[in-house]
C-alpha cells in the first residue's frame, strides 16, 4: 500500500470516528431553507473540522439522474474532461469550460493534508484541462454530434459571456476578450487581458453580462475560509466586481460575499440575484448557503458576521461593518456548495414555473451530505415564493460513500431544455419535459 492510500484511510478512519462522536452530541440540525430559517448555534470545530466527500465513481452505462416526474432527462454530451460551467450562444453553440482546482501549494497541516487526499478521491483536484469545448446539435436531437476546441491554454477558465462580437473568459487570474464571428467553432489570438485577479482559494469567477451588454459583473470568492491570512491577503476578494467594457474600469459591486458563483437576472424587477457559498467550520447548518439579490455598494457580512448581523467569534471584529450587514434573501441550507444559477421562465419546464434553477454541488464537510442536486426556487413579484423542489436528484449512492456525479453549472438551450454541468460524471445532462 502507498502512503499516499495509507494516509487517505487513515483519513476516513479518524474522520468517521469524528463525525460519530458529533452526532452523538444531540439531534441532527433541521435544514436551514427558506426567507426566515431557523439556523442552529454555532459550534466551532477548532483545526479538524468535519471532513466528509464520497468517492467519485461516475455513471455506468445507461445510469441517468433522476428526474422530477414530468420531465426526462439525456445526455447531451458525455466524454468531457471535468466540465463545469456552460454559456448557450445565439445559434444554439453550447460552450463548456473544463477546468479544475490544482494543487498550488504543499500541505503543511494535518488538515491540510486530509483535506487534498479527499479532494483527489473525489476527484475535486488534480490537472486542469484548461480549455473550453463547443458543442454543436446540427440535427435537433438533443444530442450534441458536433465537437470543437473552442480554446485552449487558458488559466482555469470558467466564467463566459457573448457581447456582441466579443466573447469574455472568466480565467482564475483575470478576464480576457476574444474576437468571435457567429457560427465559428475556434477562438483565435490570446485575447485581450482586460482585468487581473489573484490566483488561489476560491478560484472560480463566473461572468454575467448586463441588459444592455454595457457592463459585465464576476464573482470574485475569497483566498481563504474566514480570512484567516489576515484582511490584506482578501484584497480584492469576497466580492462580485463591475467592469465597465467602455472604459476598462472596474469596482466592486457588492462585498462580503465570501464565494459567489453563479449569477443571474430576474426579469420582473430587474435585479441580479446571486448564490453565496459560507463559511466552513461552525456545524453542519451553520450558516447556510444563499441565493440573495444583489444591491450595488451592498455588503454581506463575510468574514465578520454571517445571515445579516450574526458575529462569527473566531475572526477579529469590526463593528461598524457588521452593523451595514445586509441579510440575504433565501437560505439553501448548510454546505450544499450551491454554485450553477439561472432563470427559469414560466412554462419551460412541466410542472414548474418561473423562478430559479440551482446547479447544488455538494457538501464535503458536514456529518450528512447536502446538495448533489439541481433544485428549484418559485419566483412571484420578482421574490422566492415557496419552499425548492427537485429537477433533478440521484448523484450520490444511497450510501453516501459514492458520487456518480457532481452538478455545477445550469443554463437553458436555445430550444428551451435545461442544460446541466456534471464535473464527476463528465457529462453535459439535458433535461425536459417527459412527453
Amino acid at each position: 500500500m502507498s502512503k499516499t492510500s495509507a494516509f487517505a484511510q487513515l483519513v476516513s478512519v479518524v474522520g468517521e470516528a469524528a463525525l460519530r462522536w458529533r452526532r452523538l452530541q444531540g439531534t441532527p440540525d433541521i435544514p436551514a431553507v427558506g426567507a426566515t430559517p431557523t439556523i442552529p448555534d454555532a459550534k466551532p470545530q477548532g483545526k479538524l473540522p468535519t471532513l466528509k466527500m464520497p468517492t467519485a465513481q461516475g455513471w455506468a452505462p445507461g445510469q441517468v439522474p433522476l428526474a422530477a416526474p414530468g420531465l426526462k432527462v439525456n445526455a447531451f454530451a458525455a466524454d468531457l474532461k471535468h466540465p463545469r460551467w456552460i454559456t448557450v450562444l445565439p445559434n444554439g453553440d453550447v460552450t463548456v469550460a473544463e477546468a479544475l482546482q490544482q494543487l498550488s501549494a504543499r500541505p503543511r497541516t494535518l488538515f491540510e493534508q486530509a483535506m487534498v487526499s479527499t479532494m483527489q478521491r473525489a476527484a475535486a483536484i488534480g490537472d486542469s484541462p484548461n480549455r473550453i469545448t463547443l458543442l454543436r446539435d446540427a440535427d435537433g436531437d438533443g444530442v450534441a454530434e458536433q465537437r470543437h476546441v473552442f480554446a485552449e491554454g487558458l488559466r482555469q477558465p470558467f466564467g463566459m459571456a457573448l457581447v456582441g462580437e466579443t466573447f469574455y473568459v472568466g480565467n482564475t487570474n483575470g478576464i480576457v476578450a476574444f474576437d468571435y464571428s457567429p457560427g465559428a467553432t475556434r477562438l483565435t489570438g490570446e485575447g485581450k487581458k482586460l482585468t487581473r485577479f489573484k490566483p488561489g482559494g476560491h478560484w472560480t469567477r463566473s461572468l454575467l453580462a448586463s441588459s444592455d451588454g454595457a457592463k459585465l459583473y464576476a464573482g470574485v470568492g475569497s483566498m481563504t475560509n474566514i480570512a484567516d491570512g489576515g484582511m490584506e491577503v482578501e484584497a480584492g476578494r469576497a466580492c462580485i466586481v463591475e467592469l465597465d467594457l467602455s472604459t476598462g474600469q472596474s469596482r466592486p459591486f457588492a462585498t462580503g460575499l465570501r464565494n459567489a458563483v453563479g449569477m443571474a437576472w430576474e426579469p420582473t424587477i430587474g435585479r441580479l440575484w446571486t448564490v453565496v457559498n459560507e463559511r466552513d467550520g461552525l456545524g453542519d447548518e451553520t450558516p447556510p448557503d444563499y441565493l440573495t439579490a444583489v444591491t450595488d455598494g451592498g455588503f454581506y457580512g463575510w468574514p465578520f458576521c454571517y445571515w445579516g448581523q450574526t458575529v462569527d467569534s473566531r475572526v477579529p471584529q469590526d463593528p461598524a461593518l457588521v452593523a451595514q450587514a445586509l441579510t440575504p434573501d433565501y437560505a439553501l441550507g448548510g454546505h450544499t456548495a450551491s454554485l450553477g444559477l439561472c432563470w427559469l421562465p414560466a412554462g419551460t419546464l412541466p410542472g414548474f414555473g418561473e423562478g430559479m434553477v440551482i446547479g447544488q454541488h455538494g457538501s464535503w464537510n458536514r456529518s450528512t451530505l447536502s446538495g448533489y442536486r439541481v433544485v428549484f426556487v418559485p419566483f412571484a413579484q420578482g421574490r422566492p415564493a415557496g419552499p425548492p423542489r427537485d429537477i433533478l436528484s440521484g448523484f450520490l449512492s444511497p450510501d453516501e460513500k459514492q458520487s456518480y456525479g457532481r452538478p455545477v453549472g445550469v443554463a437553458l438551450a436555445a430550444d428551451g431544455a435545461l442544460l446541466v454541468a456534471d464535473d464527476v460524471g463528465d457529462v453535459i445532462w439535458r433535461v425536459t419535459g417527459a412527453g
